[in-house]
């Protein structure tokens, strides 16, 4: 296959706009502080948005200009951009459509968890304490094709130790003291800047070609042109996993796009 081919394949793989989709299921295990819910991170290029389908809880954030809650209840819609410290919690049963921008940038490591300052400090105990396969409780960490059982108890493993470190921002955010803020972004920071040009390659690949090809369609309009009406197609959206997935802030279902017609 060519790289025309490749790159053509996957634009077809990806939903318009260059988006992602999620449901989440929001998890209902309680964290130290008696409050349920998922891992606190933060997305570095990427803005995210929830949709709530049913259920309450809110949102924690933390960013530079200080700490904030937000209530959810079905059919609220809340976004944050990239450098917003988020903590999803689940007060009565929380669905949400999850809306990412630049899809596949979160997939490829985006998203930074709030585990504490010198695990954040150091990329291979990060990625050992992010790892379902490796992470914080040894005795929680299935190895591949393990059961769902063991599985869950590596995610809230994993959701425990990325809460002791937002305990860490939250109480220094509230005092008023930044600077634990900052150190943790500039650490994100240091954390991701490897995988940048990665980061670029698919974003030129599959992202950014999705507001050129609006920009040549509405050229062709305004000349009274209509070519890319020949392309008109139809594409049905499947799961791609048929057991649960178990990702930062609960339970997960994701789709794939399926063959146009």
């Amino acid at each position: 296959m060519t790289t025309v081919q490749q790159t053509a394949a996957r634009q077809q793989a990806a939903f318009p706009g260059g988006v992602a989709l999620t449901r989440l299921g929001v998890y209902d295990w309680e964290a130290a502080d008696g409050i349920c819910g998922g891992s606190p991170h933060m997305h570095t290029a990427s803005t995210e948005a929830y949709l709530v389908l049913s259920g309450t809880g809110r949102v924690e954030t933390i960013r530079s200009s200080g700490y904030e809650s937000y209530d959810l209840a079905p059919n609220d819609l809340l976004w944050f951009s990239p450098g917003t410290i988020h903590r999803l919690v689940n007060t009565d049963n929380l669905n949400i459509l999850a809306i990412m921008q630049n899809g596949g940038l979160p997939e490829a490591g985006d998203a930074i968890m709030t585990f504490e300052p010198d695990i954040v400090a150091d990329a291979e105990r990060y990625a050992r304490t992010a790892s379902l396969d490796g992470g914080p409780a040894a005795v929680a960490n299935p190895a591949p094709g393990s059961g769902v059982t063991s599985r869950a108890a590596a995610a809230r493993a994993r959701r425990d130790a990325a809460f002791a470190g937002y305990e860490l921002l939250k109480e220094a955010a509230l005092a008023g003291d930044f600077a634990v803020v900052e150190q943790f972004q500039r650490d994100a920071v240091r954390l991701v800047q490897a995988k940048v040009s990665g980061w670029q390659n698919l974003w030129r690949e599959t992202i950014a070609p999705e507001p050129a090809r609006t920009e040549r369609w509405l050229a062709d309009l305004a000349q009274g042109g209509f070519s890319h009406f020949r392309d008109a197609a139809v594409s049905r959206t499947v799961p791609v996993n048929t057991g649960p997935i178990f990702g930062m802030c609960g339970l997960l279902q994701k789709w794939d796009i399926g063959p146009q017609s």
